[in-house]
């Protein structure tokens, strides 16, 4: 009997433990993307400030992100990854829609302008059936409109829930009832103004406590089941460098750290005791070598750096909260979450004039680079990125390939089972991150114009301190970078510079051996360049490069065959296509079934000079002139809608992408292609492959 009921127990002990060993079955990911404002490379203890701890050297402060070093143990950290712009409100928008600053609507120093009615991460997601919520800094509504008819709030570009600032300036105070320095301010929830609750709340906790409300309404509500993606967007630790109410509440996530109490005044579980006050304990008594010398007495961080410490450190606590909560509610596994900022550190200090005026060199907020906010050194560009997902991302990992803040879109799209939209720059870094090998290369290009100069720090290199920036444009290419500033014409030098041997870019490598390298970066910074009227440059009108003639061109584009019900034009990036050929028509004939026909080949143009392309279908339709989106007829695309491009091209072959789909109703794919060079008639396009 005994042996009999041990037997028993042997066996349930060996089922139990097989089902505890069967790999668990994870649905789509949570995805949850911060953002915050001004933080650089060099802010967080995993990227340098752990570095400047373990040399001991008095004359260099540090300061601590706990939170974060723990999430870059847990999973992995991007080094190489670089924002679109040097500056908030280009770099958020690129992020949100896919595109770089090459084919961006919103460029340079557009503040408030309307993000594009487009793609974004929100409404790409939608398609795979996720909730969706942004929370925090917004700056994208459009700046002419008021109050609820903004033609891109948040809920008009793929957001189901909005609570935070609608606009940029607001996210220069970070008490928005009080508006202690900067004035008071409008926080939004979707379509409804409510600044006049949040007496005592201070931002950093406001956007923590709504993101933990949302999230655990969601997974607590009937859409328990249903996959979701937060852009939450922190508006610290930017410019004015307020101090919270009091210490951050101890513990975290369902039952500790900040909590939402959601009644007027006492809004949040922070909103009492006297706005900008706490000093964190770390550094209330902090003291440095301010000369670097020891002989002399250390002297206590001036207020102006506590300040800016302590607000790093309430972002790495809120952070620490919203990661217990996932794990509270047992959907921390399933959750990706990325950590990033939206450009690099800046000058700006809001703060009364007795204080001292804030410098990134305290710390070196910049890292091992030169450069800060509005500038295209690596500084300015390369962002602190953290990714974690514990049932994906191997922990302690890193990724050192290039990659772009815009890139996310397609990685998000693809960890939830969809292509990326055609229309985007983006590329997924969906294997990167699970550790696999990806042939997929991202397009590193940077392009901004402003007045100003790089500061004359110096732990800068001489030659750039002071450095006008006026037209700037930065390219990689491998482990090489182009940069160059106050552009005059096309054919301006770049420096160009090995940035991973030379991080802080020193020894400016044009002079020598360079020649080939020098005229790429010359042709890409036209062929991957979309002229805006509203962000105009000076090689704006300049002729489009020419590609090399292949030895042997035929009449007609080959083309790729995707079936599939896609919600819109898809990527080819990371798919295989189902069949292919060659067609010396365009008409999507070869599209029997649902899916979309992608058409590969050149544009022969006969003689330089400027060209208009003349397009119509009566589905949809998408084309690419090297890396521009020369014509985009998807989203919101009236079939049978006449769509003009205009481009100076250069006497040769340049390559192009035609990109079609069906739509609902319609059985043919009809689409018309024709062009002209200026002054002359429309005719068939010389195509070949």
């Amino acid at each position: 009997m005994m042996k009999n009921v041990l037997l028993l127990g042997i066996l349930l002990l060996m089922v139990v433990v097989g089902f505890a060993q069967e790999p668990k079955k994870e649905g789509k990911p949570n995805i949850i993307f911060i953002l915050v404002d001004d933080l650089g490379y060099g802010d967080l203890g995993v990227f340098y400030q752990n570095l400047r701890k373990k040399q001991q050297d008095k004359s260099k402060p540090f300061h601590f992100t706990p939170s974060l070093d723990k999430m870059a143990r847990q999973g992995v950290v991007l080094t190489n990854q670089y924002c679109n712009a040097p500056v908030c409100a280009p770099s958020r928008a690129s992020f949100l829609t896919g595109m770089n600053q090459g084919n961006a609507h919103v460029r340079d120093n557009q503040f408030d302008k309307a993000l594009e009615d487009n793609y974004t991460i929100a409404n790409v997601l939608k398609h795979a059936g996720y909730a969706t919520a942004a929370i925090g800094k917004w700056g994208l509504q459009g700046e002419k409109s008021i109050a609820s008819n903004w033609p891109a709030h948040p809920l008009k570009r793929g957001f189901d829930f909005y609570y935070g600032y609608m606009r940029h300036a607001d996210g220069h105070e970070h008490y928005p009832f009080e508006g202690i320095y900067r004035g008071k301010k409008q926080v939004w929830e979707n379509n409804n103004e409510v600044s006049k609750l949040l007496a005592k709340c201070y931002t950093t906790d406001l956007w923590t406590a709504s993101a933990k409300r949302w999230i655990q309404k969601h997974e607590e509500g009937t859409d328990a089941g249903q996959p979701f993606f937060m852009y939450l967007a922190y508006d610290s630790p930017h410019a004015v460098l307020e101090l919270p109410t009091q210490a951050y509440p101890e513990g975290g996530g369902l039952n500790g750290g900040i909590q939402w109490l959601g009644s007027a005044g006492n809004m949040i579980n922070t909103a009492s005791g006297r706005p900008d006050s706490f000093v964190h304990p770390d550094y209330a008594d902090a003291m440095y070598d301010d000369d670097n010398d020891p002989a002399t007495s250390d002297v206590p961080w001036p207020e102006t750096y506590k300040r800016y410490a302590t607000a790093v450190r309430r972002l790495d606590d809120g952070i620490g909260d919203i990661l217990k909560l996932l794990d509270d509610l047992h959907i921390d596994d399933n959750t990706l979450i990325v950590f990033s900022s939206d450009n690099g550190p800046s000058i700006e200090s809001y703060l009364p004039e007795d204080f001292v005026p804030y410098k990134p060199t305290f710390f070196a907020s910049y890292g091992p680079f030169d450069g800060i906010k509005r500038d295209c050194w690596e500084g300015g560009l390369r962002m602190p990125v953290i990714a974690l997902w514990p049932s994906q991302i191997r922990a302690g990992s890193t990724i050192d390939e290039p990659s772009m803040l815009s890139d996310w879109l397609a990685t998000f799209a693809n960890a939830a089972g969809l292509p990326s939209p055609a229309r985007t720059d983006s590329r997924s870094l969906l294997r990167a991150l699970k550790g696999e090998k990806s042939s997929i290369q991202s397009n590193i290009y940077v392009e901004y114009a402003v007045g100003g100069a790089t500061p004359d720090f110096k732990a800068f290199e001489p030659s750039r301190r002071g450095k006008k920036r006026g037209q700037m444009q930065m390219l990689r290419i491998g482990d090489m970078v182009g940069v160059r500033y106050n552009i005059q014409s096309a054919d301006d030098t770049f420096e160009i510079y090995n940035v991973v041997k030379d991080p802080k870019q020193s020894k400016n490598l044009a002079n020598g051996n360079m020649r080939s390298l020098q005229k790429e970066f010359k042709m890409k910074a036209l062929q991957w360049h979309r002229a805006d009227t509203a962000a105009p440059r000076p090689y704006d009108n300049d002729l489009v490069p020419s590609l090399v003639k292949p030895k042997k061109l035929s009449k007609g584009l080959s083309y790729k065959l995707f079936t599939g019900n896609f919600p819109y034009l898809i990527s080819e990036f990371g798919l295989k296509e189902d069949s292919k050929g060659v067609s010396t028509v365009i008409d999507g004939n070869a599209l029997k079934y649902n899916g979309i026909i992608l058409y590969n080949g050149y544009v022969n143009v006969p003689e330089s000079g400027v060209y208009e392309f003349s397009f119509t279908t009566h589905g949809k339709g998408l084309i690419r002139i090297y890396e521009t989106v020369a014509i985009d007829a998807d989203f919101g695309y009236q079939s049978g809608e006449k769509i003009i491009y205009k481009v100076p091209l250069e006497v040769g072959v340049h390559p192009i992408k035609i990109y079609l789909q069906k739509t609902t109703g319609n059985n043919s794919l009809a689409t018309k292609l024709e062009w002209k060079k200026e002054g002359e008639d429309w005719g068939a396009v010389d195509l070949y492959h």
